[in-house]
């Protein structure tokens, strides 16, 4: 009887630890790009606004074929907006970054989340509530954005891939026939 027990037991903790892994499976975001695919992990714990934002625009398809208009090395690239950098929906190389989606600008959220490598940051304009579509990955450290800016997430895999991301020139890293996030939804 204690052996059936413990074993009832046993499945009663998987099957819960299934359901969370279940639950938590839309706490992702798969950006595939043409070197191959990078998971982030989402923090609605950290930013629920924004994570929710990126996860609608996502599952609505609004991510695919955007550009990285804003890729400076050493810091990070910077893509997301749907609405001047779709390099098949009439993107608009002298306005791409200045965009957002139809949707409304969304209350800062900032956290304690340092940026790092990998970190998944909201672009702002200088309105810390300005953050809308855009969104930017660190390839380095930048403790100077903390507290700034708001993180949504962190690379778990591919940051390979973001490495590959082709380099904007001049100091606020315009990019000349950008790369793009050719396929962006929610999940792993």
């Amino acid at each position: 009887m204690k052996l059936l027990s413990l074993a009832f037991a046993g499945a009663l903790a998987a099957a819960s630890l299934a359901s969370q892994a279940f639950a938590a499976a839309d706490d992702f975001l798969t950006i595939q790009l043409k070197s191959g695919p990078v998971v982030v992990q989402l923090m609605p714990e950290i930013a629920p606004k924004h994570v929710a934002q990126v996860k609608k625009l996502a599952a609505e398809g609004k991510y695919n074929d955007v550009a990285f208009h804003r890729v400076i090395d050493g810091f990070m690239a910077q893509t997301g907006d749907v609405k001047f950098g779709n390099l098949t929906k009439g993107f608009d190389a002298r306005r791409a970054g200045m965009g957002g989606s139809d949707l409304p600008n969304i209350p800062a959220e900032f956290s304690k989340v340092p940026f790092e490598r990998g970190t998944v940051g909201m672009a702002r304009s200088q309105d810390p509530n300005s953050a809308n579509s855009q969104f930017f990955i660190m390839f380095a450290p930048g403790s100077f954005l903390n507290g700034q800016y708001t993180v949504i997430g962190k690379v778990v895999s591919g940051m390979e891939n973001v490495d590959k991301i082709k380099r904007g020139a001049g100091g606020n890293g315009e990019v000349s026939d950008p790369d793009r996030m050719i396929k962006v939804t929610v999940g792993k």
